[in-house]
């Protein structure tokens, strides 16, 4: 059986058992032009992410949690359009499974012309100057709503439609909101098995870990996935959402 290294910068790596294709001809997706020259590595020994199982399991439980959380949707849906000028939602397109492209939904948490603003906030990005994640402590571009919205991940719960259109799992890698041109190579081993609501790097720091150590979290999700880790994920998650660590 082959084998497909995926290590980090530090010299570290993991060791994945190629067993099924990711996407045609299992190459990486960059926007809907694809990409040849950059394999993904397939999944890790177990096929627990690509399992009929585990994408039942999704649509069940989304489809529940929705039906559950509807009279909170329409709360929250409310005080976004009472708090601020601007859409109840906020649209951008994440890279995903394969490094495939989607939309993907979540409640608006900044003012309306956030995007155009965020060239001349990057100077204030928390992470290293090189990394392609941007994440702003007291961001002013946050909404007061939104900073409650944030605080309590509420402002996920949408994420829940791209879960039911099978864009997302519950549990997995979290979405890029940019595309792979801004990926190292060994970081292309996250886009392995179809991105996640939550995930080790939620219950981990989220915003305080950057881009490289959240790569290495998404390994050892993927070397280590099953049934009872996302149930482990999903027990843990809550709590850590609580503690409102790295939830900026």
């Amino acid at each position: 059986m082959s084998q497909i290294p995926a290590g980090g910068p530090d010299g570290t790596a993991r060791v994945f058992h190629p067993s099924r294709p990711v996407f045609a001809e299992n190459r990486i997706f960059a926007g809907d032009r694809l990409q040849p020259h950059r394999p993904v590595p397939s999944t890790a020994c177990g096929t627990w992410c690509l399992s009929r199982g585990k994408r039942l399991l999704d649509v069940v439980s989304a489809l529940a949690i929705l039906a559950l959380i509807s009279p909170l949707f329409l709360v929250l849906a409310l005080a976004i359009k009472v708090d601020s000028e601007g859409p109840v939602f906020f649209r951008q397109w994440r890279t995903g499974f394969g490094g495939k492209r989607f939309r993907m939904y979540k409640f608006r948490t900044m003012r309306k012309d956030a995007e155009k603003l965020k060239e001349s906030l990057r100077s204030l990005n928390n992470h290293a100057p090189g990394s392609p994640d941007f994440k702003i402590k007291n961001d002013p571009r946050v909404t007061r709503i939104g900073r409650i919205l944030r605080r309590t991940s509420l402002d996920e719960l949408p994420n829940l439609l791209s879960v039911v259109r099978g864009d997302m799992s519950v549990v997995g890698p979290r979405p890029t909101s940019f595309d792979v041109d801004a990926y190292a190579d060994w970081h292309l081993a996250r886009l392995a098995v179809p991105s996640g609501i939550t995930g080790l790097w939620q219950i981990s720091g989220r915003a305080e870990v950057d881009f490289d150590e959240r790569v290495k979290l998404d390994c050892r999700y993927i070397q280590d996935q099953s049934f009872w880790l996302d149930l482990k994920i999903l027990a843990l998650t809550p709590f850590r959402v609580l503690g409102g660590r790295g939830a900026y």
